[in-house]
């Protein structure tokens, strides 16, 4: 539910907005004082509601204050002597509207509702650009059956479970189908289950209320809130831990939840769009991953290629990277020479689309002339792309190396597995194979 903070020095206003909101299912919080707001203020709301006069200074001093911190806030102003003045700088200065008071509670509801309908359609506008400024792109058999999946499970309302390895483009994929959805003007909503610790997982997708746990000082909506009547894309969903995996069953069952701490149901409705890097099946097989889950959201499949899998796309993908590199740095782009775009096709690109965007800022960034040639890509190209010879010993040196990697990594954080893979650039999930794999701990 969107959350109200009402300030205002006049006890008997503050205490019946309060109840009057929160009857229409507004979370809401008072402050009698622009002290105590700006303390409160130290947490996020979707509405302000805001007197002009206080005894210790003007409501539009705090009200410039919210719109240069947090411009998204709805800030609603009210007085019982307004005046023209007064109601032009207020807008001058980010107020969504002024209201005399005593106000009209049911013109109140209606602005509110008004103004989150407005904030929602642009702010997914903005979202819907941002997510298209980095297009599909490609012309191999593979993107083209990527690209017509898509065209047909946008629209339909069945959840999809988008699979890949690390770093092809999943999250795009998920931004795609709900641009091709009649939810394309509600949010889109993504979460990145790998990155969040195991303890925080839960508030995070079903929110937590005030006092659910050592410090929740206030109550906190939750992803799915967040997402209601748009999309919920949850990446590395494998990674889900069992308590986890049995709520979020319930509410793709029921479209209900409760948040921790709480006893309210409270109705969503959201399409939730999964993407994973591991084999689900497999996981289920484990007894790692919930069964009745998996075939929850796994109505429709979906498989992103893997950079090597589409190699015909390499040099439409480098033009690409090129052109946007050089617009956010101001150079001048580059060209890559045949030798150079040959050397890439030859490469296999473990870290798929992702990695390949990295090399091409590098190189753009990096390379003295206004080609970048064989040379330079032999650079930066890991050693056992430029010398095939003697492979088992360059892969016992890769392992050496990032075996000694992972271990200062850990050290420098305690042993905290999740800072650690954030310090190296991985997700957590990944540092976990790598570990498994060099033969360290699991745990």
């Amino acid at each position: 539910m969107p959350s109200v903070l009402i300030v205002d020095d006049e006890a008997n206003i503050l205490s019946s907005l309060q109840a009057a909101l929160g009857r229409e299912g507004y979370q809401v919080d008072g402050a009698g004082s622009l002290a105590e707001a700006r303390a409160r203020l130290s947490e996020a709301y979707d509405f302000v509601l805001l007197d002009v006069s206080f005894p210790e200074g003007s409501g539009l001093d705090l009200l410039a204050e919210i719109m240069g911190g947090a411009p998204e806030t709805v800030v609603i102003m009210m007085s019982g002597h307004a005046t023209i003045e007064a109601a032009v700088k207020a807008t001058r200065l980010g107020a969504f509207d002024f209201l005399e008071k005593p106000l009209a509670l049911e013109r109140l509801l209606v602005l509110m509702r008004n103004a989150s309908r407005t904030l929602m359609l642009a702010a997914e506008t903005r979202r819907l650009r941002a997510a298209w400024a980095n297009p599909i792109v490609g012309r191999s058999k593979a993107v083209q059956h990527l690209l017509r999946e898509i065209e047909r499970a946008g629209p339909a309302p069945a959840r999809v479970l988008i699979e890949g390895e690390h770093g092809t483009g999943k999250e795009l994929v998920a931004r795609a189908l709900h641009a091709a959805s009649p939810r394309r003007e509600m949010p889109f909503v993504a979460v990145n289950c790998a990155a969040i610790p195991d303890d925080l997982i839960e508030s995070e997708l079903f929110g937590h209320e005030r006092g659910a746990f050592t410090g929740a000082t206030q109550a906190r909506r939750g992803r799915f809130e967040e997402a209601h009547g748009g999309t919920l894309f949850l990446d590395e969903v494998g990674d889900l831990t069992p308590r986890a995996q049995t709520k979020l069953l319930r509410v793709l069952q029921e479209g209900e939840l409760s948040r921790l701490g709480g006893n309210r149901t409270i109705r969503v409705d959201v399409r939730v769009i999964a993407a994973t890097n591991r084999d689900l099946a497999k996981a289920v097989q484990a007894e790692r991953f919930r069964e009745d889950l998996y075939f929850r959201i796994a109505v429709i499949p979906i498989s992103v290629p893997a950079l090597r899998e589409r190699a015909d796309d390499i040099p439409l993908l480098v033009e690409h990277f090129v052109a946007q590199v050089a617009r956010e740095t101001g150079r001048r782009p580059k060209k890559f020479a045949p030798g150079a775009l040959e050397a890439l096709a030859r490469h296999s690109f473990p870290g798929n689309i992702r990695e390949l965007r990295n090399l091409v800022e590098r190189l753009v960034i990096m390379s003295p002339g206004a080609i970048v040639g064989a040379e330079d890509m032999a650079a930066v190209l890991p050693r056992a792309e430029r010398a095939p010879e003697s492979p088992a010993r360059i892969s016992e040196a890769v392992q050496d190396f990032e075996r000694r990697q992972i271990e200062e990594a850990l050290a420098a954080e305690g042993g905290n597995m999740t800072r650690a893979a954030a310090r190296l650039g991985l997700e957590r999930s990944h540092l976990y194979k790598k570990l498994k794999k060099l033969g360290g701990r699991e745990g």
